[in-house]
C-alpha cells in the first residue's frame, strides 16, 4: 500500500522562539519512504539530529511573525500489520539492551501502580502477546475513546481514573499495564490511514517473541495504514514539536492521509 502523508503547522511567534522538530518518518522494516518535502516558511537554519530512541529530529530557531512548517511523504507500507498470537515472553537477561529502557516506569506511565490490575485482566492468558492482546481488549471495553476530548498528556493513572481519553492516553495506559508485568512497551506518534476525524495519531509496540508488534486500543482491528514518526517512552518523547520559551501554540494544524498508486510518482 502506498501513502502520501502531510502535516502543516502555522504558528503565530512573538519573538524569536527555539523548536526542536519531529516530523521526518524513517524507512523501517514497515515502512519505505521513496519522497518526502520539508518546508519553513519563511526559510531559517537547521540543524538535524538522531535523539535518543533513533528519531529524526530539527532544531531551528523560529523568527517573530507567522511561521509555517509543510512537511509530506511518499510512504510504502505493509498491507497488514504483523500479529503473532501465542508470541512468547521474553525474559529480562534476554532482552536487547536497547530495550530495556521500556520496562521501567516513566513520566506519563507508572507502571509501578499496575501490578495486581494487569495480573487480574491477564489471567489464564499464555504469557508474552496474549497478554498483550487482553490489555488492548480490556482497554477497549473499559476507557472509552473520545477524540478530541484531552488537549494535553494524561499519564497512566490519569486515564484510569477518568476512564476516558484520546489516543494518547489509551496508549499511556496500555504501555503501564505491559511493564507492570515485564514486558517491554514504547509508545508511537504517527498517521494512520482512514483515521476521522483526521489528525496525527497515537499507538503503541510491545516487545514479544524477539521483536516489537502493533497494537491499537482504539480500532476493533489491527488493519494496514500505520505511518511512523517517532518512538518513545511516552508522549514525552515523541511531541512532534517542543518550544522553548514563553508557551506558543499552532494557530492551525493540517493533516492528510491518501492512498495514492505507485505511478503517481
Amino acid at each position: 500500500m502506498w501513502l502520501r502523508t502531510s502535516c502543516c503547522l502555522t504558528f503565530d511567534i512573538a519573538e524569536s522562539t527555539p523548536f526542536v522538530l519531529m516530523l521526518r518518518p524513517r524507512s523501517g522494516s514497515q515502512q519505505w519512504i521513496a519522497r518526502e518535502e520539508y518546508r519553513l516558511e519563511p526559510s531559517v537554519p537547521v540543524v538535524e539530529f538522531t535523539d535518543n530512541y533513533g528519531n529524526l529530529c530539527q532544531r531551528l530557531i523560529a523568527p517573530p511573525g507567522i511561521f509555517v512548517v509543510r512537511t509530506a511523504a511518499d510512504v510504502m507500507i505493509t498491507d497488514n500489520m504483523d500479529q503473532e498470537p501465542g508470541a512468547p515472553y521474553v525474559e529480562v537477561q534476554n532482552l536487547p539492551e536497547a530495550v530495556l529502557s521500556y520496562l521501567l516506569p516513566s513520566r506519563y506511565c507508572e507502571s509501578d501502580r499496575f501490578g495486581q490490575l494487569a495480573t487480574e485482566i491477564t489471567a489464564n492468558q499464555l504469557t508474552g502477546y496474549d497478554q498483550v492482546t487482553a490489555i488492548v481488549a480490556w482497554l477497549r471495553s473499559t476507557i472509552s475513546y473520545q477524540p478530541g476530548s484531552s488537549d494535553i498528556a494524561l499519564s497512566a493513572v490519569e486515564v484510569n481514573n477518568r476512564k476516558t481519553g484520546v489516543c494518547r492516553d489509551l496508549s499511556h495506559l496500555g504501555i503501564a499495564l505491559c511493564r507492570s508485568l515485564t514486558i517491554p512497551a514504547r509508545m508511537v506518534v504517527g498517521y494512520f490511514y482512514g483515521l476521522e476525524p483526521m489528525d496525527l495519531h497515537a499507538w503503541f509496540e510491545a516487545y514479544v517473541g524477539g521483536r516489537w508488534y502493533t497494537f491499537d486500543a482504539t480500532q476493533a482491528e489491527l488493519t494496514g495504514g500505520y505511518v511512523a514518526i517517532g518512538y518513545g517512552r511516552d508522549a514525552a518523547d515523541v511531541a512532534v514539536y517542543n518550544q522553548f520559551g514563553p508557551a506558543i501554540y499552532a494557530l492551525e494544524q493540517q493533516v492528510s492521509v491518501q492512498c495514492i498508486d505507485d505511478s503517481e510518482f
